[in-house]
């Protein structure tokens, strides 16, 4: 790299600024290969994400919230262990911080819902009671997300997402005239 000239980078750049522009559609590829099931659940990964979304944009949720709602187990296939974490790195430049916020720590508390059937701490997202985004967490979660398991619920389709999914990954990153700080 260090020998790289200034045209090899301003080159560089140009592709890397297209491959950037392309990134709606590495998202929706993404969000399609979550529709292979995962053994045990009424409703595939992508299902489940398209019925999250629907639940939060049917609540008057803002666009970035619902596209934090469709990418939120984006990171299952590939970081099954820290998917919350995976996911708010993907939408952190494209989004406000409290979406951001929401979407790392969905993982910690969706656990009041099951964690004492492991021996784990039910209560662990209390650590972040003081939280500015606590509350906000926690309706992501008890309206969208936990619910969002059903086979029978009324879905949109991931082409109703799309053009969110496109305005919403096509931002600038890091723009606070468009989303504003995410720190």
């Amino acid at each position: 790299m260090k020998e790289g000239t200034e045209a090899e980078y301003l080159f560089l750049n140009r592709l890397e600024r297209e491959y950037i522009r392309r990134l709606p559609d590495r998202i929706l590829h993404a969000l399609r290969a979550l529709d292979d099931g995962l053994d045990g659940y009424q409703v595939t990964r992508l299902a489940h994400c398209l019925q999250t979304a629907t639940r939060a944009e049917a609540d008057g949720a803002d666009e970035e919230m619902i596209v934090a709602a469709l990418v939120h187990d984006l990171g299952d296939g590939l970081a099954p262990e820290n998917h919350s974490n995976y996911a708010a790195e993907i939408i952190r430049p494209y989004v406000r911080a409290e979406v951001t916020w929401v979407v790392e720590h969905h993982g910690v508390f969706q656990k009041v819902y099951y964690a004492h059937f492991f021996g784990e701490d039910p209560e662990l997202r209390a650590t972040y009671r003081d939280h500015p985004y606590y509350a906000s967490c926690v309706r992501f979660c008890e309206r969208w997300d936990q619910a969002s398991f059903d086979p029978d619920y009324p879905t949109r389709s991931l082409e109703h997402f799309e053009p969110l999914v496109r305005r919403i990954f096509s931002r600038r990153a890091f723009d606070p005239e468009v989303i504003g700080p995410n720190v």
